[in-house]
């Protein structure tokens, strides 16, 4: 398939304002897709819009919140008017806090699952039918790796994480007979503003105290994710679906 061809693929980013989010839009912006940023930071996504397309860039800014569906669909209305369809969905917006199971709050732990896992179903099933009339399109979600292993007073965040890993897979089954691949990259330590706030909130110890912890002794950045982002999303990764791309240092095998 030409390098053309890829550059008419409309990608979405949830969460595309800052962090891995803004990393992987900026990525493929760069690579002449595009993109559809979707955020609830009105200033971050008037900021870092205008700062990919001051580079030449397309791209498109829309504030929406993925717990609601109807401002997810009011949203891809848009994208498809003035982008064209669907084709590749980059389901990353999320956000973790620390928080004791035992006095949780019920309305903390919806608004995780509202968030972090239903999220990402409205993300990804408002996009599928495009892919399916192109016979073609890409999912990755962005999950965590303590929904693989597990992280003390995060439970909430835990449950939604490890579930995003088992709708992917889910999904990968499904969709493969659409010529759609479904693939989760489970991140650890990235240096991104909520990690630097958790830090600052007294939540975590320094990145470079936890990157000790890691066998590639660094925090991850913007730019680790995003670059296998565009390959899952490349035609070189036709091949691969369901899989848990662990992006993380090597912390988790």
């Amino acid at each position: 398939m030409s390098e053309n061809r890829n550059e008419k693929r409309v990608v979405v980013v949830t969460g595309g304002a800052s962090g891995m989010g803004l990393g992987i839009c900026q990525a493929f912006a760069a690579s002449g897709h595009p993109v559809a940023m979707l955020d609830l930071q009105d200033e971050l996504l008037a900021r870092e819009s205008a700062a990919i397309r001051a580079k030449g860039g397309k791209v498109l800014a829309l504030r929406a919140d993925v717990a609601n569906r109807a401002e997810i669909d009011a949203a891809y209305d848009q994208v498809r008017r003035e982008l064209g369809p669907i084709s590749i969905v980059i389901a990353n917006a999320g956000y973790s806090k620390s928080v004791d199971f035992v006095t949780m709050p019920l309305a903390t732990w919806q608004r995780m699952m509202d968030v972090c896992l239903t999220g990402v179903f409205h993300t990804i099933q408002a996009a599928v039918p495009d892919m399916i009339a192109a016979k073609w399109g890409r999912i990755v979600t962005i999950s965590s790796n303590a929904g693989q292993w597990g992280a003390p007073d995060r439970a909430d965040y835990v449950a939604a994480k490890g579930g995003v890993i088992g709708l992917t897979k889910a999904l990968a089954r499904e969709l493969a007979k659409h010529g759609i691949t479904s693939n989760t990259i489970p991140p650890s330590l990235v240096d991104t503003p909520l990690a630097r706030q958790g830090v600052a909130d007294g939540e975590v110890p320094p990145l470079d105290v936890m990157a000790q912890h890691i066998p590639i002794a660094r925090a991850g950045t913007p730019e680790d994710i995003a670059g296998a982002c565009e390959f899952l999303c490349s035609d070189k990764a036709s091949y691969i679906t369901g899989l848990e791309m662990n992006v993380n240092g090597g912390i988790y095998m």
